[in-house]
């Protein structure tokens, strides 16, 4: 969960960069080490209502606010620590409800359902990995049920984030179940009805990789942003540099990519920046946290600000 972030997006237009030219090279030079093989362009997403409704809202130009912390917010209405958030979709509905609305109330755009940890092998954890599809569709329709109340202005987005596990050969995940674990939460959701899918707070290349697959595997259309998690030293914790993470993602056919959590959002402007230069063409997202949390009186407190200073 984006626990405490300040969302913000910035638009750029999806054009490729020209062909030799510095950027095209950075990009095809990342991708093609980062995933460990030639880099392979997709072929452009198929045309559909959810992929209307993406590109109109990227046209309408300038920064497109995202929503903020779901997980924060249900711990405020009672959430206990280790309890699985996406059972509040149909245990407490209404309170799940009312954090959305208040996000589309605050002039959110893009706005994320309840279900970062909805896939098969978290929960699971928790003894509710035959539950997915009930889990993932009935928050899809709890959102969409708010946009649509609100004047269906912004986009219900399907938030997919990793697994909990380690990737093969480091941890013990196959390519192949990673992409089933992901396209049986992706279809969960577009069932739903969610107009993106948003995979966030990933750290290694192969994990995120699969997670784009699983979704294609369901749906050539629907619009997909991508996110990773950076550290202080602008790596994720498996070592991947904001340069391989755009110029793999928008190989791998993402169509937004940026960065979201670490530890506030003078970390995560500069992350943005270096995705900038060598993908100047690219939508990118700058979805951070609020600082880190800071236990006062039982409540977590985040203090995050983005200096003067910071570009």
């Amino acid at each position: 969960m984006s626990d405490g972030s300040e969302p913000v997006a910035r638009h750029r237009s999806r054009r490729p960069p020209a062909a030799g030219s510095r950027a095209a090279d950075a990009e095809a030079a990342a991708a093609g080490s980062a995933s460990g093989g030639p880099t392979v362009v997709r072929e452009p997403a198929e045309r559909g209502p959810a992929n209307e409704r993406w590109r109109a809202l990227l046209d309408e130009g300038g920064p497109i606010l995202a929503d903020g912390a779901m997980g924060t917010m249900l711990f405020a209405s009672g959430l206990q620590f280790g309890d699985p958030p996406e059972v509040w979709n149909v245990s407490q509905p209404e309170v799940v409800r009312r954090i959305h609305r208040g996000y589309l109330e605050a002039g959110s755009r893009i706005v994320m359902t309840n279900t970062f940890g909805g896939n098969r092998l978290r929960l699971r954890l928790h003894g509710l990995h035959e539950r997915v599809a009930e889990l993932n569709r009935t928050a899809a329709i709890l959102l969409r049920a708010e946009v649509d109340a609100a004047g269906g202005r912004a986009l219900v987005a399907g938030d997919i984030g990793p697994t909990g596990e380690i990737m093969a050969p480091l941890g013990t995940l196959s390519d192949e179940e990673a992409v089933e674990v992901f396209a049986e939460q992706a279809a969960a959701l577009i069932a739903g009805g969610v107009d993106v899918i948003w995979i966030e707070t990933m750290s290694h290349l192969s994990e995120i990789r699969a997670a784009i697959q699983g979704v294609r595997q369901v749906s050539a259309g629907i619009p997909i942003i991508a996110t990773m998690t950076f550290d202080t030293r602008g790596f994720t914790m498996m070592g991947v540099s904001p340069e391989q993470a755009v110029a793999s993602l928008a190989a791998w056919g993402a169509d937004a990519i940026g960065g979201n959590c670490g530890n506030g959002p003078d970390e995560l402007l500069p992350v943005i920046e270096r995705m900038h230069a060598v993908a100047p063409d690219v939508t990118l997202v700058a979805k951070s946290n609020a600082g880190m949390p800071e236990l006062v009186d039982m409540r977590a407190v985040y203090r995050g600000r983005l200096r003067a200073s910071a570009r």
